[in-house]
C-alpha cells in the first residue's frame, strides 16, 4: 500500500489550496477527487460556439483577497459586473425600472425594509465569528429562523416579499430553514448585507475572464502529478499512528488527511472507527442550500440597448433574481437567472421543455418578447450533483450552532477539516474555501 505523508480529498479550492501549502513544505501529497475534474462547486462550462457559463460560483468581490490573490498570480484578469443603466422590479404584476439600489417601493414597505437590514448588520457586528456559540444571546438568535426574525421586524408584507427574495439569493434556502444566529454568522463573515447582496462594491463586483474555474485548473496544472481524479473515497479508517483512505480501486495511507468536502458529503464515507457522536450529529444537520442556475444566450445583450443592466427581482415565477453574465467583450448576450429554494424544487419537477419555458416567460416579462428567442438555453441544478448535493453551501438550521458547532472544524484524532462551510471569512464563498484548505493545511503541518 502506497503511504504518504499527507492524503487531502476533495479537490475545490479547499483542497487544492490545501494540496498546494502541504507540497510547498516538502511534503509527499496525494488529492483525491471524485469528479473527473477539479474545481468542486466552481465550474465553466465551454459552450459549442467557445463561449462560456460559470455553472457555480461566479464573482468575486472586495476584501476576498485570497482569491484576488491566486487570480493574480496565474494571470486570471476580473472584469467588472455589467451593472450600467436601470434596475427591474416586477411585483403584483407591475413592472418598474429604477436606478441605484433603492428599488421603487411604497414609502412604508421601504422603511421597514431598511430598518431590518440595519438591525440586522448591527447585530451581526456582536458575532463571534470563530466561535460563534459565543456569540451574546446565541441561544437566543439559535432558537429562531431567520424568516422568524424578519416577521417580527417587518410589518409590511411588500418588505417581507423583498426581504425574502434577498435572503433566498444570499443562502440558496428559504428563509424559514436558517437559524437567525446564522444569517447573523454569515452576513458577518461577508462584511454586511449590503455587501452580499450588491454589485457595486459588493459580493457580485467582479467576475473572472475565461470563468470562475479558471485559477483552479491553473493552479491544479502545477502539481498535476499529485491529483487523482474518478476516485470517489468510500471509507477511512484511522489507528495510533496512520490513516488509511480506501475507494473501489484503491487503497493508500498518510499519517494525517484533510476532507475538503461540505460536511453532508464528509458524513457519506464510512469512519473506522465511528466518527464522534457531535461529529456525526453535525453532518447530518447541515444541508445544502437549493439553487438551479438558468442562462438564455442571446446574439447580443439587447436590454443594454435600452438602457436596462440585467439586474431584476421578482416574488413570482421560478427565477426570482435575473444577472447580465454577458462575457467581458459583449459579444454575446447571457442573460442568467438563478431559481432558489421552494422554486428550484418546484422546478425540478418540471419537462426541461417546462423549465426553459418557464424562465423565457420570466426573462420577457423583464426585456421584452426578444427574450422568448435566445439561441441557446441550458440550466444546472447542484442539487441533483452527486458529489454537491447542492449549494452554494451547507447551511446551519436552527439549534445547530449552539449544540453543535464545536465539532465543525474540531480534527478527529488524524483526520482534519477543511472547505467554505468551516472558513469564519467569507463562509460560502471561493474565498472562504480558500481560506479553509490555508487553515487545514497549517493544523496538519503543526500537528
Amino acid at each position: 500500500m502506497q503511504h504518504y505523508d499527507y492524503i487531502v480529498i476533495g479537490a475545490g479550492y479547499a483542497g487544492l489550496t490545501a494540496a498546494r501549502k502541504l507540497i510547498q513544505a516538502n511534503k509527499n501529497v496525494l488529492l483525491l477527487e471524485a469528479r473527473d475534474r477539479v474545481g468542486g462547486r466552481v465550474y465553466t462550462k465551454t459552450l459549442d460556439d467557445g463561449s462560456y457559463v460559470d455553472l457555480g460560483g461566479a464573482w468575486v468581490g472586495p476584501t476576498q483577497d485570497k482569491i484576488y490573490e491566486l487570480a493574480r498570480e496565474f494571470g486570471v484578469e476580473t472584469f467588472k459586473t455589467y451593472d450600467i443603466g436601470k434596475s427591474t422590479i416586477s411585483y403584483k404584476g407591475k413592472v418598474k425600472r429604477y436606478k441605484g439600489i433603492i428599488p421603487p417601493l411604497p414609502v412604508g414597505a421601504l422603511l421597514s425594509l431598511d430598518f431590518a437590514m440595519k438591525k440586522m448588520n448591527r447585530l451581526s457586528k456582536s458575532v463571534n465569528l470563530e466561535k460563534p456559540w459565543l456569540t451574546p444571546n446565541a441561544e437566543y438568535y439559535d432558537s429562531m429562523t431567520l424568516d422568524t426574525w424578519m416577521h417580527k421586524e417587518t410589518n409590511f408584507a411588500t418588505a417581507r416579499a423583498m426581504f425574502k427574495i434577498a435572503a433566498e439569493s444570499i443562502w440558496a434556502c428559504h428563509p424559514n430553514e436558517i437559524s437567525m444566529l446564522h444569517a447573523l454568522f454569515y452576513t458577518k463573515s461577508g462584511r454586511d448585507l449590503d455587501t452580499l447582496i450588491n454589485i457595486k462594491d459588493g459580493a457580485q463586483e467582479e467576475r473572472l475572464v475565461g470563468g470562475a474555474q479558471q485559477p483552479a485548473l491553473k493552479l491544479a496544472a502545477t502539481f498535476k502529478e499529485n491529483i487523482r481524479l474518478n476516485s470517489v473515497v468510500k471509507s477511512i479508517t484511522q489507528d495510533a499512528d496512520k490513516v488509511i483512505v480506501k475507494g473501489l480501486d484503491f487503497e493508500f495511507s498518510a499519517s494525517r488527511i484533510i476532507v475538503a468536502l461540505p460536511p453532508t458529503l464528509a458524513g457519506r464515507i464510512d469512519y473506522y472507527p465511528l466518527m464522534p457522536a457531535n461529529r456525526e450529529q453535525l453532518t447530518q444537520r447541515i444541508p445544502m442550500g437549493t439553487v438551479t442556475k438558468t442562462f438564455a444566450i442571446y446574439d447580443k445583450p439587447f436590454w443594454r440597448e435600452a438602457g436596462l443592466n440585467g439586474l431584476s427581482a421578482t416574488p413570482d415565477g421560478h427565477a426570482t433574481v435575473t444577472f447580465d453574465n454577458s462575457p467581458k467583450d459583449g459579444s454575446k448576450g447571457i442573460m442568467m437567472g438563478f431559481v432558489l429554494a421552494n422554486q428550484a424544487r418546484d422546478f425540478s419537477l418540471l419537462s426541461p421543455e417546462a423549465r426553459r419555458e418557464s424562465i423565457l416567460k420570466t426573462f420577457a416579462s423583464f426585456y421584452g418578447e426578444k427574450a422568448m428567442h435566445p439561441i441557446q438555453y441550458l440550466d444546472h441544478s447542484w442539487a441533483e450533483e452527486e458529489f454537491t448535493r447542492g449549494c452554494y453551501a451547507g447551511v446551519m438550521p436552527t439549534g445547530a450552532w449552539t449544540s453543535l458547532g464545536k465539532s465543525l472544524r474540531e480534527p478527529v484524532g488524524r483526520i482534519h477539516w477543511a472547505g467554505t462551510e468551516t472558513s469564519d471569512i467569507w463562509n460560502g464563498y471561493i474565498d472562504g474555501a480558500i481560506r479553509s484548505g490555508e487553515r487545514a493545511a497549517k493544523e496538519v503541518l503543526e500537528a
